[in-house]
């Protein structure tokens, strides 16, 4: 999970392309069974009932056989059979074969297999449940034991299999570059507002009346009022508490907007139009209530997130709009 974190996000979690992922959010499901390695079981219970499953892995560590039983001379393959177990019991066993697949002896690594509608059967049905059993045999059929060497037992205890289940959690993803391009071309409604200041009726735009409160702007150290832009902000998971489930990232820049929106508003402050027409209303002084539009965030983006479940599954989920990559006056 650790890798497939830094394939899809770089050290501060944000995205770098959102199509790496299938979905959202990915899941990693410990499996429960320890003392046994042809029998796994996932509980899936924290699994949302509003997300949209959309492919889910059995993934499972096969070992290369460094001490071979007499049956394995001469073969240099062997059978995996995996099998969805219909009850609980495993001794005598009933199952529906899920898959099969050719193997080498002598080589080890990550077996990854489908197992999505068995895992949507979970789902919608925790008693249909009963794990996943996995059987080894020769290509001739005969029943294969695996045959350990004499390890330490801290290393017979490792986690050789996990359950991935790929969702999407039915959020909107954030809006794209294209649909907030809007805030870089020229607004009608701008020109309107400049052609107001130079008509002979445009009200001059002081701050004589002071009957009504205005906000404070901040200043520069030259004393000149900033207006709205970007300042970075880095948030550190430790200092507010969080590092004891999050993985990864250990903190990250959200940016945060300042300064202020004086009227006239141009291009470089990337006003909407409704933040147009309030500044007018205001610099007119139409009405008391209106004051000027807010520096506020107008374009945000997603960061990755690898942290622990109320389960202590390991889950990677794309949160959305939690760094702000530029501001406007709105």
């Amino acid at each position: 999970m650790v890798d497939l974190f830094n394939a899809v996000a770089d050290s501060n979690g944000i995205t770098r392309d959102p199509k790496i992922l299938e979905g959202n959010v990915v899941r990693s499901f410990q499996d429960r069974v320890h003392y046994d390695r042809t029998f796994h079981f996932f509980n899936v219970s924290s699994f949302g009932k509003h997300e949209k499953m959309i492919k889910a892995e059995f993934r499972m560590f096969r070992r290369k056989q460094t001490i071979l039983s007499r049956n394995l001379l001469g073969h240099h393959f062997y059978k995996l059979d995996l099998y969805e177990l219909l009850d609980s019991r495993v001794k005598p066993w009933r199952g529906n074969l899920i898959t099969s697949r050719l193997l080498p002896v002598y080589t080890q690594g990550w077996e990854v297999f489908n197992v999505t509608d068995i895992v949507s059967k979970w789902i919608h049905n925790s008693n249909a449940n009963n794990g996943i059993l996995a059987v080894t045999s020769l290509p001739s059929g005969n029943l294969l034991e695996y045959v350990l060497p004499a390890l330490k037992r801290s290393k017979l205890d490792e986690k050789n299999a996990y359950l991935v289940i790929f969702s999407d959690d039915g959020r909107k993803m954030s809006k794209t570059d294209s649909e907030l391009s809007q805030g870089s071309r020229k607004s009608p409604v701008t020109d309107a507002a400049v052609t107001l200041m130079k008509t002979e009726n445009a009200v001059p735009i002081t701050r004589g009346n002071k009957s009504r409160r205005t906000r404070a702007a901040p200043y520069n150290s030259n004393r000149h009022p900033i207006t709205c832009q970007r300042v970075p902000l880095y948030v550190d998971f430790e200092k507010i508490g969080w590092t004891g489930w999050i993985i990864s990232p250990r903190g990250y820049n959200a940016y945060h907007c300042i300064g202020s929106c004086p009227f006239p508003l141009g291009e470089s402050l990337r006003a909407t139009n409704h933040a147009t027409v309030q500044s007018i209303v205001n610099a007119l002084k139409l009405s008391k209530d209106v004051e000027t539009p807010c520096c506020v965030p107008d374009k945000l983006q997603s960061i990755s997130l690898l942290y622990f479940d109320d389960e202590e599954n390991v889950v990677l989920k794309q949160y959305d709009d939690m760094v702000a990559l530029s501001c406007g006056c709105h």
